[in-house]
């Protein structure tokens, strides 16, 4: 069964701790407050104690997770310089930066303790029928319109989503039917993205079903089919429940955008969004290299709505409602690179995993494939909201990315052509 993972043994003491910890992450992401900064600290305790292991083993596979590490930690240093030459920049700019970079940790205990993977999905499967069953018990139990658990309803509907996804890809490390858990998780992550009502993960979905049914080959036919067609029944029968609100937010998101071209009023779901970037490219044709801090932004925005050149309640809103936008706003290009290479960099880490020249197993297809699904899905969360605007949906992504890092490394090393012709002379 998915739950029959040691979590213990003689030889690793600390075995408990990394097997507790990689299966309550998820699950505590979105039930609990305390979960993300619980699980970090956590992490960071045991590659400390295990930091001789851990590090022996990055050094082994350093030429591999280098563009990464270097990726997080330009993030940091971009945020740092920006606190250093900005005068009006707030320490708290280097929160999520700094705690991003310390995640890494989690990768060194990974690859120091060799957490089995079955805990991975048990854990992904386990969080996303909890997010699922809380945020369902919210919408058709409590009555709340947009549920969203203990955050809002957007950053839960991705989160939920994307474990759902991560739990597809899982299904490539299962036989027979014990394949039938980790499609429960995805089902559950589908169905608590409906709960939310939201409709920015839907790109995700698209996403996740093209790179699902190109690497997912190593699946019997029947079983690929079988999946895929679980996964799309829930959205066909989502759209045709009228209980399930999918196909009228799909309906209002049609309208918002005719009534906002059409000159009507832009104080809609979809018509915020598009005065926001309407209002973010402004900004951006005024700082377009260097971006602005967070008082300056606040005063032109002020200047552009008393001029009539946007709508005053751009004012009242948080963020941009768009990664990239957000980055180009407060950082320029140089803040689009830097942000931009926290994705990039682990896409292509995984992405060489699903190509590599000696062949993949299918324990190094799902591990990687989760870890694509995770980029790919903040990526396309990001298109319509600023998925890192939050420390928790931040760090999710974070400490499960260097997790999946560390879970691919420890299936076998990359082999490249060069090394394999050097490994045989």
């Amino acid at each position: 069964m998915l739950m029959n993972t040691t979590f213990a043994t003689n030889k690793d003491p600390h075995a408990a701790l990394i097997h507790s910890l990689v299966f309550l992450l998820p699950g505590l992401t979105l039930i609990s407050t305390f979960g993300v900064g619980l699980c970090s600290f956590a992490f960071l305790l045991l590659a400390l104690l295990t930091r001789r292991a851990g590090w022996a083993a990055a050094q082994r596979h350093l030429s591999e997770i280098r563009g990464v590490l270097i990726a997080f930690g330009l993030s940091f240093g971009f945020a740092l310089a920006g606190f250093a030459l900005r005068h009006d920049v707030h320490l708290r700019a280097l929160e999520k930066p700094s705690r991003t970079l310390a995640a890494v940790t989690v990768l060194l205990a990974v690859l120091a303790c060799r957490p089995g993977r079955k805990t991975l999905w048990a854990g992904l499967v386990a969080g996303a029928v909890a997010g699922a069953a809380f945020s369902i018990y919210q919408r058709w139990g409590m009555g709340l319109e947009r549920p969203g658990g203990l955050i809002n309803s957007i950053t839960y509907g991705d989160i939920v989503l994307c474990m759902g996804l991560m739990c597809l890809a899982g299904t490539i490390d299962f036989k027979g039917r014990q394949i039938l858990w980790p499609v429960l998780g995805c089902v559950a992550g589908l169905a608590g993205s409906v709960a939310t009502g939201t409709r920015g993960g839907w790109l995700a979905i698209v996403v996740g079903a093209v790179l699902f049914l190109k690497y997912g080959q190593v699946l019997r036919g029947r079983q690929r089919r079988g999946v895929a067609a679980a996964v799309l029944g829930l959205l066909l029968l989502s759209f045709v429940i009228p209980q399930t609100g999918a196909r009228l937010r799909l309906e209002q998101g049609i309208s918002d955008v005719e009534e906002y071209f059409n000159g009507g009023s832009s104080y809609s779901n979809v018509g915020v969004r598009f005065e926001l970037w309407k209002a973010a490219g402004l900004l951006i044709e005024r700082h377009p290299w260097a971006g602005a801090s967070a008082p300056r932004v606040k005063a032109e925005l002020a200047e552009l709505a008393a001029a009539g050149k946007i709508d005053p309640f751009v004012l009242k809103i948080e963020h941009f409602h768009n990664d990239i936008m957000q980055a180009l706003v407060y950082g320029g290009v140089a803040g689009l690179l830097a942000w931009g290479a926290t994705l990039l960099a682990p896409a292509l880490f995984f992405w060489r995993r699903l190509r590599r020249p000696d062949g993949a197993s299918n324990a190094q297809i799902a591990t990687a494939l989760a870890g694509l699904m995770l980029v790919s899905g903040y990526f396309c969360f990001g298109l319509t909201e600023v998925i890192f605007w939050s420390v928790r949906s931040t760090m999710f992504y974070a400490l499960m990315l260097f997790l999946l890092i560390g879970m691919c490394l420890n299936t076998g090393p990359l082999q490249t052509p060069s090394s394999t012709q050097s490994g045989a002379a």
